[in-house]
């Protein structure tokens, strides 16, 4: 019998070990238990994966969740989802195409007439390496979707957010933006060869830098800004990789992936926990990595280039340079 003691042990310390490490990487629940009843939310890309948890999470909360997606179908679907396992009667489903300035513009001008508060605004969606599309207004797709989308609409419900302050602004990053740089000469990727992985990470570096000014811009406001990395998730967003559907990944890499990979509820802690803690109501233009604030890139920090990319970000979109109205069309690029 004692010769067996030994193995055992073994394998028990070697699961117990692997356990805790999933459980270190995953990060972990949201450590607040805040409620937001009568709190106005808008989770974009909340039809699927971190979106949707995001929105169940806040919606658990109490909160008027308003899940801004592309494919209505599934995003009824799920509202639907949402409000028969919260009973939070509270959540509904509208349009929004973050591939279209005048999808945006509709949007942002529905919200602001018809919401009395924006309190909560969580800039979810996003594509991944997806080929060398361009969006309705030309704009190089991850660009586009990822950063110029996010920007565009936060600005337009500025003054929403300022009048419902305390308000918060919740940016999904990356920690692909450590290896992201601005090309200021070619943000829209028409003299380079076109680089998935490198568009990849100049989106979520840019919307790093957005954090960053726009939380400057916001001091003193009221309106909390944050960028996060919420962990490497099995979702739909690696979809172009090709690293889900490989059968060789799958068989050599599975147990890593299985100990690396959050779930998309496990993903949603950090966006929740940016939205909802009383103990950050007084922290901006920070950059989360799961739920512990962390240094962003170099870049990320450089002050010159985050007001150099807003100036060329407001350009592009037809933004007016001072407060949050459109000036007009978007400009030729």
């Amino acid at each position: 019998m004692n010769r067996y003691l030994l193995p055992v042990s073994l394998v028990g310390t070697v699961v117990g070990g692997t356990m805790l490490l999933k459980d270190y990487v995953a990060g972990g629940a949201c450590p607040s238990k805040a409620t937001i009843p009568g709190k106005t939310v808008i989770v974009k890309g909340a039809n699927t994966d971190i979106g949707k948890q995001t929105a169940l999470e806040l919606a658990k909360r109490g909160g008027n969740v308003i899940l801004a997606c592309l494919d209505m179908e599934e995003c009824e679907a799920a509202a639907k989802d949402i409000r028969g396992e919260t009973l939070n009667h509270h959540v509904r489903a509208q349009h929004l195409d973050l591939a279209s300035l005048k999808s945006i513009r509709e949007f942002a001008t529905k919200i602001i007439e018809e919401e009395e508060r924006v309190d909560i605004l969580v800039n979810n969606a996003a594509v991944m390496r997806c080929p060398h599309w361009t969006t309705e207004d030309g704009f190089e797709m991850q660009f586009g979707v990822n950063y110029l989308g996010h920007f565009l609409l936060t600005n337009l419900l500025r003054d929403k957010l300022k009048a419902s302050a305390p308000s918060w602004v919740v940016n999904l990053s990356s920690l692909a933006h450590t290896a992201g740089h601005i090309d200021f000469e070619d943000l829209n990727w028409q003299k380079r060869p076109y680089d998935t992985k490198a568009a990849y990470c100049q989106s979520k570096l840019a919307v790093v830098l957005f954090t960053k000014e726009l939380s400057r811009q916001l001091q003193g406001t009221g309106v909390t800004v944050n960028a996060l990395h919420p962990g490497v998730a099995r979702t739909e967003l690696g979809r172009h990789t090709g690293m889900h559907n490989s059968t060789f990944s799958s068989l050599t890499l599975g147990p890593f992936f299985w100990l690396l990979f959050k779930s998309p509820e496990l993903a949603a802690q950090t966006s929740t926990y940016l939205a909802v803690a009383k103990e950050l109501e007084d922290v901006s233009g920070k950059y989360f990595d799961g739920l512990r604030e962390k240094a962003p890139a170099p870049e990320a920090e450089d002050e010159e280039v985050a007001r150099r990319l807003w100036t060329e970000s407001a350009h592009l979109v037809g933004l007016g340079m001072s407060h949050g109205s459109l000036r007009g069309k978007s400009l030729p690029i």
